[in-house]
């Protein structure tokens, strides 16, 4: 009985350990992620259910967080529910977000859709083939080498965007409803998206 006891102490404290060094971690990349944009361009842009944007801004020294008046938090003070509203912060001028689906990108991500939109008329395309292998085929010089491509959708389904590399992770930020993804070393954020992350070699 003591063995098991000792056993389950250890295994109980390596958990909390693995837990501890895991919100580390994901507080160090949300910090990263807010360092790395100060000094660098991004592209933000908003979409709505049919994946029409509805606006685009690109600049620099952006910082992006929840905005903390809208979490719910209980009576010892501990958040029980993230903000889903963001405050966004483009070379020193403000917005406020919320609802629409917003895609953020470090400027050198490319968005393999839009280049795919550019040259096919996505409302006409036969459903026979399946659209990940249509758009990969048809756009190989941008996928050719790379190893993961990540599809986003609006929430009502429908692709929006779509990026790809050889090296991607990804981590929790404190904006309800939003992950944060380091793509070959270059930042994407997605808020109220849908998303895939497929193995390349799947479509060849």
């Amino acid at each position: 009985m003591k063995k098991f006891h000792k056993a389950f102490a250890l295994l109980a404290v390596s958990t909390l350990l693995i837990l501890a060094a895991g919100c580390n971690f994901f507080g160090n990349e949300v910090g990263k992620m807010k360092s790395a944009l100060k000094g660098r361009e991004a592209i933000i842009q908003t979409y709505d259910e049919e994946s029409n944007i509805i606006d685009k801004i690109e600049g620099k020294s952006i910082d992006i967080g929840a905005n903390g008046s809208f979490e719910l938090k209980d009576s010892e003070g501990s958040t029980v529910q993230k903000s889903g509203v963001m405050s966004i912060t483009v070379g020193g001028k403000t917005m406020m977000h919320v609802g629409s689906s917003l895609i953020l990108n470090e400027k050198g991500l490319t968005n393999v859709f839009e280049e795919y939109a550019k040259t096919n008329d996505l409302e006409s395309s036969s459903r026979s083939i399946p659209f990940v292998n249509k758009m990969v085929n048809s756009v190989k010089n941008l996928t050719t080498g790379q190893k993961l491509l990540i599809l986003v959708r609006s929430q009502s389904g429908k692709p929006l965007a779509t990026f790809v590399g050889n090296n991607v992770s990804y981590f929790t930020t404190d904006i309800d409803k939003s992950t944060g993804f380091l793509v070959d070393g270059k930042y994407l954020f997605i808020y109220r998206c849908d998303y895939t992350v497929y193995d390349l070699s799947l479509f060849n």
